[in-house]
């Protein structure tokens, strides 16, 4: 109360600067202006940015395990890929390697079948060689007979 009175006393004239209680009161002012300030305004706000820092470095960080984990399984993927590819080649080639084998085998039965209808056609034309020799024996045997009968009858 004592600051009141001397806040409200006369000021003296004089002088470059003049000191009364005016100088405590606004200190006073300030101090409790910066509690006040503080207790409502930057304390709320600060609580606000904290939690929004702690969000988004919360979110960061899952985002780079997401990333991590999504990396990971590209790899993975690329592996089984890969795999896959070799896979299908693989089998690309059995498949051209028994085509392959059944081609040379159609070939080879075809060649024998060519070959034994060959050598079947050929006893066929020997065997109809030789009864036609053997008939033309006969008949030349049978010509040269008459022949000869003829010509000592005659």
């Amino acid at each position: 109360m004592t600051w009141l009175l001397l806040a409200e006393a006369g000021v003296p004239e004089g002088g470059l600067f003049d000191l009364d209680a005016t100088l405590p009161l606004m200190a006073v002012q300030v101090v409790l202006l910066t509690f006040l300030l503080n207790a409502l305004f930057f304390r709320p706000v600060g609580k606000v940015v904290e939690d929004r820092e702690g969000f988004i470095s919360t979110s960061r960080a899952d985002a780079k395990q997401k990333l991590a984990q999504v990396e990971r399984l590209e790899a993975d993927l690329a592996e089984q890929l890969k795999g896959a590819r070799q896979a299908v080649q693989s089998v690309i080639v059995d498949a051209e390697n028994e085509v392959d084998g059944l081609y040379r085998e159609a070939l080879a039965q075809a060649e024998a079948e060519a070959n034994r209808t060959k050598e079947e056609s050929r006893r066929g034309i020997e065997a109809e060689r030789e009864s036609a020799r053997a008939q033309l024996k006969g008949k030349v045997d049978q010509l040269s007979t008459t022949i000869i009968n003829r010509l000592l009858a005659a």
